[in-house]
């Protein structure tokens, strides 16, 4: 029995028919001993719940079932990648809705710094911003949807999270990205060597958009990711790191990505 649309982050009928065949499936059949399977849709509402209100894992209502089982899932989902795979089918989905090509030709990159509520080692202090905590690097396309997403100690310079998050583009096997907008933080000559050793292979151009005039400017290009920050920011579980493992933090990013594409896809 589903669980009743009691919370606002509850998926609808038509979002879940959307979300089920991307999910795992599951291994156990009918007429098998042992305990039933789990209602994998209260799971996941579970998790878009946690990650809205920012609770603690032990503070899950029970209507979203055993919260242990729920962050059983949720690690489990996490180690095979599945909330990045599935925010990347339905990006592509969303580009396809809105007349564009399935992947990306421009994009942006930039970096968000957030104090951390942990006290585990990946965490630093970024001089710039004052802050004591974790970064987060997003590539995002020019709608703003999430490409690659990496979380790092704070005090990783922005250039070598831009490597970062190229690399995993790079491994993924697509090669379609041409154009980068940046901001000043990633200029230097090891970058643009970097970068040009590169764009012989891949014709990746790198774009610094300076601010004109002073005072607070909107960014020509870059107030895309800028955006997609704010995003972010209006989920309590990511308004700071309270995550123990990066790879965490990452996944928390990816399904908030996948709950906004739900809304517009459904």
């Amino acid at each position: 029995m589903n669980t009743p649309r009691q919370y606002p982050t509850n998926v609808t009928e038509a979002q879940w028919q959307l979300l089920i065949p991307r999910l795992p499936k599951r291994k156990w059949r009918k007429g098998r001993r042992g305990r039933p399977p789990v209602n994998l849709r209260n799971v996941f509402d579970g998790i878009l719940y946690l990650t809205k209100t920012g609770c603690q894992w032990r503070m899950l209502p029970h209507t979203f079932g055993c919260w242990q089982t729920v962050y059983g899932y949720f690690n489990n989902w996490r180690e095979q990648g599945v909330f990045e795979r599935v925010q990347q089918a339905l990006s592509r989905k969303e580009r396809k809705r809105q007349g564009r090509k399935a992947t990306a030709s421009a994009g942006c990159i930039d970096s968000q710094s957030v104090k951390s509520a942990t006290q585990g080692e990946s965490k630093g202090y970024d001089a710039g911003k004052n802050v004591n905590g974790r970064k987060r690097h997003l590539l995002v396309d020019t709608l703003g949807l999430v490409i690659n997403a990496f979380v790092s100690p704070a005090n990783l310079q922005d250039r070598d999270g831009l490597k970062h998050l190229l690399n995993q583009y790079f491994e993924q096997g697509t090669t379609r990205l041409r154009k980068l907008w940046v901001d000043g933080g990633y200029r230097g000559d090891d970058l643009k060597e970097w970068v040009a050793d590169r764009k012989r292979t891949y014709k990746i151009d790198l774009e610094v958009v300076k601010p004109k005039g002073e005072g607070f400017q909107v960014a020509k290009r870059r107030w895309v990711v800028e955006r997609t920050f704010a995003w972010l920011l209006n989920f309590r579980r990511l308004s700071k790191d309270y995550e123990d493992l990066t790879d965490n933090s990452e996944a928390f990013i990816h399904i908030v990505m996948i709950y906004l594409l739900l809304n517009r896809i459904a």
